[in-house]
């Protein structure tokens, strides 16, 4: 294995998990907890691959349906649920989830553990000849991956924190049905190759990231009115 690789492969994943880690300045979350969620996050990687090998199988469809499929279901959909079930079975319940934040934190951490070894998975092994893999990849698909997990927690916290059982469910719905939307127009703008949507590509990137920068400045508002600051 080409260690020169790995490091670029692995960066990106543990820079933008440091960053969500100092940016939850005013009620910190406790590392072993935030190494647990990323490992969980990489060994999350197993089953998904398995669930999506079985669905691409079932893909019958001609052309751009095929494409859709592939990004909205096989990608989008089994990548969110696997990263969102993470959270859900190592933390939701936990009493270390004691404000919206850390819904993004949490779903954060769990992508970029995900996202590394999937980045590890393309520039190191798959694409290992092709240098530019592991500059695109560090720039644009392990940011998008963590840009779906913070739309994912802001769900997430508002189904959990919600007043009724009824605004609850309709929250925690949204934390999947809406990153795996997200994911699925990415993915498919990629795989398609149509050149209009390729145009698109860019400012649907832009929108990503000042959308989801404002959901964090929300609930980083809210923690710090919540502890005091």
């Amino acid at each position: 294995m080409n260690i020169n690789l790995f490091v670029t492969a692995v960066t990106p994943g543990i820079a933008l998990g440091l960053f969500i880690y100092l940016f939850d300045r005013h009620d910190r979350e406790p590392v072993r907890v935030l190494l647990k969620v990323f490992v969980m996050g990489i060994i999350s990687v197993i089953p998904t691959v398995f669930v999506e090998n079985i669905l691409s199988f079932f893909n019958v469809f001609p052309g751009l349906l095929g494409v859709a499929y592939t990004a909205f279901i096989v990608a989008g959909f089994t990548e969110e649920y696997m990263k969102r079930q993470v959270v859900l079975k190592y933390v939701y319940f936990n009493p270390v989830f004691d404000e919206k934040l850390d819904g993004i934190v949490y779903c954060v951490i769990a992508a970029l553990g995900f996202a590394t070894i999937e980045n590890v998975m393309y520039v190191v092994f798959r694409f290992a000849d092709v240098e530019s893999v592991g500059f695109y990849r560090a720039i644009i698909s392990v940011p998008a991956h963590m840009l779906f997990a913070v739309t994912m927690g802001y769900y997430l916290s508002m189904a959990k924190f919600a007043m009724t059982e009824e605004e609850s469910q309709f929250y925690f719905k949204k934390s999947l049905t809406v990153p795996a939307v997200l994911h699925g127009i990415f993915d498919f703008i990629l795989m398609s190759q149509i050149d209009l949507l390729m145009v698109l590509f860019v400012p649907f990137v832009i929108y990503l990231w000042v959308n989801n920068f404002r959901k964090l400045n929300v609930y980083y508002a809210d923690s710090k009115k919540r502890n005091g600051f």
